[in-house]
Order: structure tokens, then C-alpha cells, then sequence
């Protein structure tokens, strides 16, 4: 094995992408941003865009497809490959484009990203004045351990087939989820279940009776923030943050190790909703808790609401999935400085079923959500396989 450094394996100069693309889908050139390599570059419609003008000042980012694009402000170190069906697209300003003529040591390097060694290296050298950021002359520093040639195609086509199955079960939970709120929406606003019985008037318009209307606040004992984590990769304490609410799904794919502060830490529960709730982008995406462990923390960009009533929770949790857009347009703040205040969650107005009507939906529910978090510790135990391999 010998070490190389990461500018010695490309073809093209390490650089970040277009500094300002603007913003939305007016434009024709599509820009890969942060949040889209944590999602895994999946479609090429889910992209914002830039004019030909901007983009055509930045064609050393322009992309062809096969190479890794790596996030190097913010949450820092996130990698992916670039889809043939992306090409022509480009990067922005907090992405860097690192392209190897091998594509078979290019994803080699994307998986080596993901290491222990390569995590540790990247943070060792964050610039953390105004927000993480990772320049460009150190991931040209980064040094790569190079295998000989078989070893390195044995070893990706075991991580591709472990991704892939990672991937598959991904697709499965995204049906459930589909499910999940069909199931909501045919119960709790169609009121498909409860045509036969007798209606009420309520302030948010006819409902079942013996339904309550009330405030969110009124039902929780818990609606806060986390806490300003002091990150450690070599603790066995988790803090999520807000890469880590997807698809209506709280997952630990993301999530950073941090030196635990005391026993009064806050720790999220199963069935709690998280709740981005700072800057712009992702404010206001809801995600539900289905794991139960007790070493995981949230950090100051998250809100965790908590019910009372256990048998609520599943209900308020799938409520406010349902209501994402609602929760996004509560935020308040200039550009950049958005945020969701906890007084707005609180006075979120939400109608409250009987007992009897949360017992048979949480009967439903329940199994479909356990169903998912088996899919999602099983991703657990692959991408920790992987990691290790």
C-alpha cells in the first residue's frame, strides 16, 4: 500500500462550484447543492438551477458524470458520485468537484470519505470562524491509501452491493411511508372511517363529535431545542441534526458524535417529531423518532415536540408530517437567519380524536412504523459493515 495525495489522482483541479447560482427553477443549468448529495443525487428534477450566464463563468465545475462531488461548508465531508443523467449540471460554492479518471478509484475515494481515518482528517482541518468549512487546499492535501488494483475492485464491488441494498430498503420505507399517509389523510381529513356519524361545527370546520379542537402546546410536555454540541468523533454519544429528518423519517445516517454534557442532556424518545427549525432549505421538515435508544441527543436546529399522552403521539407525529408547508411558512427572520420560534409550534391548532380512535389507529400504525425502523437498523448494520470493510 502507498499514500498519495488526493490532487495527485485527478484529472481535473479540485474546485468549488458557481459562488452565487441564485435562487429557484428559473434558470436551465441545474446546480447540485449540499442537501442534495446527502439525499444521494437521485433525480436530476430535484435540482435548483443558475442561468447559462452564471454557470458559463464556472465551466471548470461543469459536470459529465462519474465524478465525486464533496460538501465543503456546513456539514462538511458528505460525498456522492455524479450520475451519467446529470451531466451538464454544475455545483455551488459550498461543494467541490474532485474528478478521477478511474472510475473504479473513484468510488474507492468516495468510499474512503466515509472512514473513521477520512472523517477525522476533514475535521482536523475546519475552519469554524463563521461555519464549517473545509478549503480547497487541504482536500487537495488529503491523503489516500492506495491498494493494489485488485484488491481495490474486489472491495468496491462489495460496498456497491451493500449500498444497493441500503438503497432497497430505502425504496420499501418509502412505500410504507406513502402508506403511513394515505392511511392519515383518509382518517383524519377525508374522514372516510367516521361518514356515518354525527358531525360538529369547530373552528377548523366540521368535525366527528366528540373530537376536541386545541393547541399543540396544550398536549405536549416537551416543545424545545436541543442543545450546542461539542463534537468528538470518538464518543459513543449521538446528536442528530437537521440532515438527519428525511422523508419524514428520523434516521442516524448523518448523525455526529459529540462529548456528552451531563446527565441533564436532552435525549429524544420513540415516537417524538423533530422539527427543522433554523436557516433556509430544509426549516420546517418534520421527521418521526421509531427507534428507541437512550444515547441520542438533538442539536439547537432541532425542535422535539413531545405528547403528554403516549397514545397521542403517533397521531400528532403523522399530524405534523402532514402539515410541513403550514410549519414552514410560521418561520420568521431575514434570509439565512430564519427560524421556526417555539411559540408558533405551541399555538399550532390541531383537532384532538377520541380515545377510542387513536387506540384502533395506533393499532394500524404501529406495526407499519416498526416495519420501518427494522428497515432502518438494518441500513444501520450495513453502512456500519461497509464503514468497517
Amino acid at each position: 500500500m502507498e499514500w498519495k495525495k488526493l490532487s495527485q489522482l485527478v484529472e481535473r483541479k479540485i474546485c468549488y462550484g458557481i459562488v452565487q447560482p441564485g435562487k429557484g427553477k428559473n434558470g436551465n443549468i441545474p446546480v447540485i447543492k449540499v442537501n442534495n448529495i446527502i439525499s444521494g443525487l437521485k433525480s436530476i428534477t430535484e435540482l435548483d438551477t443558475t442561468t447559462h450566464e452564471i454557470a458559463s463563468k464556472f465551466q471548470r465545475t461543469q459536470l459529465f458524470g462519474g465524478e465525486i462531488v464533496v460538501s465543503v461548508v456546513g456539514s462538511v465531508g458528505n460525498t456522492a458520485i455524479v450520475p451519467s443523467s446529470f451531466k451538464g449540471c454544475n455545483l455551488v460554492r459550498a461543494t467541490a468537484m474532485v474528478d478521477i479518471k478511474d472510475k473504479v478509484l473513484a468510488t474507492y475515494v468516495m468510499y474512503y470519505f466515509k472512514t473513521h481515518e477520512a472523517q477525522k482528517y476533514i475535521e482536523s482541518r475546519l475552519n469554524t470562524t463563521v461555519q464549517a468549512t473545509l478549503n480547497i487546499k487541504d482536500l487537495e492535501e488529503m491523503p489516500i491509501p492506495i491498494l493494489q488494483s485488485s484488491i481495490i475492485l474486489r472491495l468496491v464491488s462489495i460496498l456497491s452491493a451493500l449500498d444497493a441494498k441500503i438503497e432497497n430498503n430505502n425504496k420499501i420505507n418509502a412505500n410504507l411511508e406513502a402508506q403511513a399517509e394515505a392511511l392519515f389523510k383518509s382518517w383524519f381529513v377525508d374522514f372516510t372511517p367516521f361518514k356515518d356519524q354525527p358531525f360538529v361545527d369547530s373552528e377548523l370546520g366540521p368535525i366527528p363529535q366528540g373530537w376536541k379542537v386545541g393547541k399543540l402546546g396544550d398536549y405536549c410536555e416537551t416543545i424545545c431545542r436541543g442543545l450546542t454540541p461539542k463534537y468528538n468523533l470518538d464518543s459513543k454519544e449521538i446528536v442528530l441534526g437537521q440532515t438527519c429528518v428525511r422523508n419524514n423519517i428520523v434516521t442516524l445516517n448523518n448523525a455526529r458524535k459529540h462529548q456528552p454534557k451531563g446527565k441533564t442532556e436532552k435525549k429524544v424518545q420513540q415516537w417524538d417529531t423533530l422539527i427543522n427549525s433554523t436557516g433556509i432549505g430544509s426549516l420546517g421538515r418534520v421527521g418521526i423518532v421509531y427507534f428507541d435508544y437512550n444515547y441520542v441527543s438533538f442539536d439547537s436546529h432541532i425542535t422535539v415536540v413531545r405528547a403528554t399522552n403516549p397514545l397521542l403521539r403517533p397521531y400528532i407525529g403523522r399530524n405534523l408530517v402532514s402539515r410541513q408547508l403550514e410549519i414552514e411558512n410560521l418561520a420568521i427572520g431575514s434570509t439565512g437567519q430564519t427560524e421556526l420560534p417555539r411559540e408558533s409550534v405551541k399555538s399550532i391548532t390541531l383537532y384532538i380524536p377520541t380515545k377510542k380512535v387513536l387506540e384502533s389507529f395506533n393499532c394500524i400504525i404501529k406495526p407499519l412504523s416498526l416495519k420501518i425502523l427494522k428497515n432502518i437498523q438494518e441500513n444501520q448494520r450495513l453502512a456500519a459493515l461497509r464503514d468497517t470493510l
